[in-house]
């Protein structure tokens, strides 16, 4: 019956052999067997199948037409076999695989590109599925598993179960309409803005830039003068965009600016400020998420940041 038949590979394997070689001396010595236990196991073959698969003659034998079609589907099984095992060691060692990717506005135009063009050079085999979130969103589904990775901007609290690192840098400047006084300037020093309105990060939802915007104001000697509050840079980039107000924003947005917005670079002491972009996963991230983070960071410096 046919749910006894044991198509081993060895057992296809001697098939094939006798199939090519078409005598069974010959193909005992291809396999390093001798010819009786070769010819007992094809016997045993077609009686399992119920159909004669080789002509026997005097000079060696010949495939049946039933034989024709075995051998090839034999083949074939057997190369599916190969790859089913090659594609598990790939899967498990991370050149193949799905990669559910999170990030939050504005690094898809920023950063992403770069890793998406890379991956598809370097890990041809790895399928990255981007999802947009908030960053309190991306760092959430990224814990309990519906996000192998994320990408943030200068995440705060992440918990302890999240594994973060620093794939990117970029300076703070001064973003302003490009009809401003000082908007042509090659730098300028942030007490020069003290009179000016200033769209400011929210602190519940980008606390690390809405610190370093009113720091570094105190230490310029002035409180700014908050005209507005947006929660991501989308909307801090907008307000500016309008020409409405100022505000202090990572340098690698001015790749997206359109005719209405300039940056300046800050100088001085409060010149140093910076932001960070940081890959996030859990601590036994798949070996997939691993590759991919191995190769952002072998990637040439400066290569994978907003320019």
């Amino acid at each position: 019956m046919l749910g006894d038949i044991n198509l081993s590979r060895r057992l296809l394997g001697q098939f094939l052999a006798v199939a090519q070689e078409k005598h069974f001396g010959r193909a005992a010595e291809q396999l390093g067997m001798s010819q009786p236990p070769l010819s007992q196991s094809i016997q045993r073959l077609e009686r399992a199948v119920g159909v004669r698969l080789l002509d026997r003659g005097p000079g060696g034998v010949r495939l049946t037409a039933a034989g024709e079609v075995f051998a090839a589907d034999a083949q074939r099984l057997l190369d599916l076999q190969t790859a089913v095992v090659e594609r598990a060691r790939r899967v498990a060692s991370g050149l193949e695989g799905d990669v559910r990717v999170g990030y939050v506005s504005l690094l898809s135009h920023l950063y992403l590109p770069t890793m998406l063009r890379a991956a598809a050079e370097r890990l041809p085999g790895l399928r990255i599925h981007l999802q947009h979130d908030s960053s309190q969103g991306v760092a959430d589904r990224v814990r309990t598993g519906a996000l192998d990775l994320g990408f943030l901007r200068d995440p705060a609290q992440l918990s302890d179960d999240l594994v973060s690192g620093v794939i990117a840098t970029e300076r703070i400047g001064v973003a302003m309409p490009c009809d401003h006084r000082l908007s042509d300037a090659d730098g300028i020093d942030l007490a020069q803005l003290r009179e000016e309105d200033f769209v400011l990060p929210d602190p519940n939802a980008l606390p690390i830039l809405a610190e370093q915007l009113q720091l570094a104001c105190h230490q310029a000697g002035f409180t700014p003068r908050g005209v507005v509050v947006a929660d991501d840079l989308s909307g801090l980039f907008s307000y500016v965009a309008a020409g409405l107000c100022v505000s202090l924003l990572p340098e690698g947005l001015q790749h997206l600016t359109g005719p209405g917005v300039s940056f300046v670079h800050l100088r001085g002491q409060v010149g140093h400020l910076d932001t960070t972009v940081h890959a996030v996963h859990r601590p036994d991230a798949d070996p997939a998420v691993i590759r991919l983070l191995e190769m952002i960071t072998s990637l040439p410096p400066g290569s994978f940041e907003g320019s």
